[in-house]
């Protein structure tokens, strides 16, 4: 007991029948006394040394019963954590035995509750190499001697009962390794943490009444793939910095409604230890980072954009974890969330551990975390980062560095597995919510259903959406050479088409594009100052028009000349009217709002993303002329035209082919419009085909492209 490491204090501790009547033992380490009130009688304990505290009581039975210990200075009346009867059932531990514990945030960590009748916290930790485990924390002065926690058998859970401890008390587990030392470690189930720098735990209870029944309902009519989706990326401390999650919800949810993003995207918020990683970096994987207010706070703002009817995606991190020696890493003095295997355990490009995906335990950790986001959160996605990383047992690794699977292959079975059960797990449970793949391979079969096996053998992974990162590299390529050399890079735009339909797929102008050393989005396009905001408005709009959902990254939607920072975030005064050129950021920022307004109303351009009957190209092989035009058609055969010129040259009467169904068709948004900053060749009146045959089609119209531009027109 005096070096924690017994597993059954509750055996030795607390009231227990003896021949004679009732032994009451106590172990209070610095009390100078103790006596025990039992029926209304006070008796008072005998110091046996070295902390320890007993009497018998001559009763044939256990009485209800309090502690009055005296410190020097004070007397302390409670009850005494050792009387108390354990406080998770034998189901709960069998399922979290069998890695099948769905909702296991409501069973490990720390949890306020009445248990027999008395308030107090119940602490639970699964540590099954540890030796021993106590509860410290500001109640016990960090000196966890006092509080040793009982082992749950083989489950390798620990736990205890603590009386009259309750909400906003800091706490950690001190652990005893099978070697003896001890180490304080934070809660890994931990619902909420101390702003960093500092890294304790804090007992946490939700009081947040929510608002958003009528969102929960309606979200799930329509899946993702099939519905307008179009995403605002935002790293939360720098979009406004300074501002909490309430604050933040009294002006996020408006701005990204007036813009008519449908869904924005956060960064992570779980708790990460150093701001510099943007939350890649977890340690509190159940607690959203208290750097901008508490549990309850975050889940004001998700309700905050829920009521504005905008859906949240939050980016969720389970292929790695920082060695911090106060979190997971060697968690009980041995490897527990990560493998045991040192060169499976270390990432090599991130300096972190890869979580043991083949641990049935460890896959319940995550698995639940995933759960837990989406049903105490709302969240209504979760967009897997680093996806490839955990799919190949040789990422980043050089032969020699890594071992094959039992088939001799490079995939890693268990990250395969974990993320099917992952994705099969929150489509089951949570309607209405998807998962998006950062997946940077041509993994086959990631946004395939997880029972349907491929040409690779594997089932599908069973993701949503998978982020498009070919599309982002290639077009981003292209738009970076000057129009005069476009026109041998032509394939850059169109080779997305020939894969299109393989997944489900994200358009990405995400933060990796535009952080360390790469420029933000306008800078990156050729020319002077004019023709990079044309460049930036005719690919935002062929990027609205590309089968695919698509991502912005904050800062993007008004042409932000700098690079991002997480320091400062966007640069929001180049919008000010004081400032000479802000009417050049305002016009791609009224282009973007525009963008998501005709979007969202032409189901052309969402309802059959993922359908090869929903796109036909008009002409795709103008390489000389820099010119691209497509259809988009809805379920119902209704169409769009899209024409994207990359040439800084008008192109008058230019004549494409269209079907000879259509009477005549109507400019519906036109990134060269004044307004916009443009040079405003429009087209103001219908255009009516001529029964001219062209590109293989039975009618044609003839156009005035503008320079830098993308045109939309629809049926008149």
């Amino acid at each position: 007991m005096i070096n924690g490491t017994h597993h059954d204090p509750h055996a030795v501790l607390g009231a227990h029948p003896v021949p004679g009547g009732i032994a009451v033992r106590v172990f209070r380490p610095y009390a100078l006394g103790v006596a025990v009130h039992a029926e209304g009688v006070q008796v008072e304990l005998r110091h046996d040394g070295d902390g320890f505290f007993s009497a018998l009581l001559p009763l044939a039975e256990v009485p209800a019963y309090r502690l009055e210990v005296a410190y020097e200075g004070t007397v302390l009346h409670t009850e005494d954590p050792y009387r108390f009867l354990p406080t998770l059932g034998e189901l709960d531990l069998h399922l979290i035995g069998e890695g099948r514990h769905e909702q296991l945030w409501q069973v490990l960590g720390a949890h306020p509750m009445t248990h027999q009748g008395v308030e107090g916290t119940r602490f639970s930790v699964w540590a099954p190499n540890a030796r021993g485990v106590r509860v410290a924390g500001d109640f016990d002065l960090w000196d966890g001697t006092a509080y040793p926690m009982r082992s749950l058998g083989a489950s390798g859970v620990w736990e205890l009962f603590v009386p009259g401890i309750g909400e906003g008390e800091l706490y950690k587990f001190e652990i005893t390794r099978p070697d003896g030392s001890k180490t304080l470690r934070a809660d890994p189930m931990a619902r909420r943490t101390e702003v960093p720098p500092a890294t304790s735990s804090i007992v946490h209870a939700s009081h947040h009444v929510w608002g958003d029944e009528e969102w929960l309902a309606r979200r799930a009519e329509r899946p993702a793939h099939e519905a307008p989706m179009s995403v605002y990326e935002v790293h939360l401390p720098s979009w406004r910095p300074g501002l909490t999650y309430r604050e933040l919800a009294e002006q996020l949810p408006a701005y990204v409604k007036d813009l008519g993003f449908t869904h924005v995207e956060l960064m992570p918020v779980a708790e990460h230890p150093f701001g510099g990683s943007w939350g890649y970096q977890v340690t509190g994987f159940y607690a959203p980072t208290a750097r901008l207010g508490t549990p309850d706070d975050f889940k004001y703002l998700v309700d905050a954009l829920h009521r504005a009817g905008i859906g949240v995606i939050v980016d969720w991190v389970p292929a790695h974890f920082p060695r911090d020696d106060w979190a997971l890493a060697q968690f009980d003095g041995r490897a527990l969330y990560e493998h045991s295997d040192p060169l499976r355990a270390a990432h090599p490009d991130w300096g972190t551990l890869e979580f043991d995906f083949g641990r049935r335990e460890v896959r319940n950790f995550l698995v639940a975390n995933a759960l837990y986001w989406c049903e105490e959160f709302h969240i209504d996605g979760l967009r897997v980062d680093a996806v490839a990383s955990m799919l190949y047992l040789d990422y980043s690794r050089e032969p020699g560095q890594w071992t094959p699977n039992v088939h001799g292959g490079r995939e890693n079975l268990d990250a395969v597995a974990f993320l099917q059960e992952m994705n099969a797990t929150v489509y089951r449970r949570v309607p209405g919510v998807v998962t998006v793949a950062e997946e940077s391979t041509a993994w086959d079969g990631v946004t395939r259903a997880t029972h349907h096996r491929g040409p690779s053998g594997f089932g599908g992974l069973g993701f949503g959406l998978k982020w498009n990162m070919g599309w982002m590299h290639d077009s981003l390529q292209y738009m970076s050479h000057d129009p005069i050399h476009r026109r041998y890079h032509h394939g850059e735009m169109t080779f997305s088409m020939v894969y299109a339909y393989s997944e489900n797929y994200v358009l990405p102008i995400s933060h990796d594009e535009v952080v360390h050393g790469k420029g933000s989005l306008v800078s990156k396009m050729p020319g002077d100052w004019w023709q990079q905001r044309a460049n930036l408005r005719a690919y935002l709009g062929f990027m609205w028009s590309h089968p695919g959902k698509q991502l912005l990254f904050m800062g993007q939607e008004f042409a932000q000349g700098a690079e991002w920072s997480e320091a400062r975030g966007p640069d929001w005064w180049l919008l000010d009217p004081s400032y000479g050129a802000a009417a050049d950021h305002r016009g791609v920022l009224d282009l973007v709002r525009d963008l998501n307004a005709v979007y969202r109303a032409t189901p052309a351009l969402w309802a059959r993303d993922v359908h090869p009957d929903g796109f036909q190209w008009i002409v795709g092989d103008a390489a000389d002329d820099n010119v691209f035009a497509f259809l988009r058609y809805d379920d119902r055969g209704s169409p769009l035209l899209a024409v994207s010129n990359f040439s800084s040259a008008v192109r008058p009467d230019y004549r494409l082919g269209v079907p000879d169904d259509v009477p005549a068709w109507a400019e519906v948004l036109n990134t060269d419009a004044a307004r916009y900053g443009g040079s405003d060749v429009v087209h103001p009146d219908p255009v009516k085909p001529e029964p001219q045959g062209w590109h293989g089609r039975p009618a044609s119209i003839r156009l005035t492209l503008p320079p830098l531009a993308t045109v939309w027109l629809r049926p008149a």
